[in-house]
């Protein structure tokens, strides 16, 4: 057996190895820029304006777990939103602080609905 060519097909094993690293490194790149797109195309956009009336989503409320529990509490007023995603928000009982935008939904004043009466829901994407 010879050394060197046993060294030489050796080197050349590890360059295939590497190259076969860089490739997958490469598709792994791809890969997050189309689940990125994806994952940004399907994004609810949510601007906020003062004065609009919104809910909060209290992801910590652990006290009384529950399938049917509501998460988000009360109506608050916005007072200013700044684009990075800041909101103050105020209420007549908490006064002002300021939240993420993530956690807060606008809030719609609808019509009273009959007991018993059925509802139909709709998907989010107005399909």
């Amino acid at each position: 057996m010879d050394y060197l060519a046993a060294g030489g097909k050796r080197i050349l094993e590890l360059n295939e190895l590497e190259e076969l690293r860089l490739d997958a490194y490469e598709n792994v790149k791809i890969y997050k820029e189309r689940t990125k797109k994806w994952h940004d195309r399907r994004i609810i956009r949510r601007e906020f304006n003062e004065g609009d009336l919104v809910i909060l989503f209290n992801s910590r409320l652990k006290l009384f777990p529950g399938k049917l529990r509501s998460r988000c509490s009360g109506a608050f007023h916005v007072k200013r939103a700044t684009p990075s995603g800041a909101v103050k928000v105020w209420s007549e009982s908490t006064g002002s602080f300021v939240v993420n935008e993530q956690r807060l939904k606008h809030y719609t004043i609808g019509e009273d609905i009959e007991k018993g009466a059925t509802i139909t829901l709709k998907e989010p994407g107005g399909n």
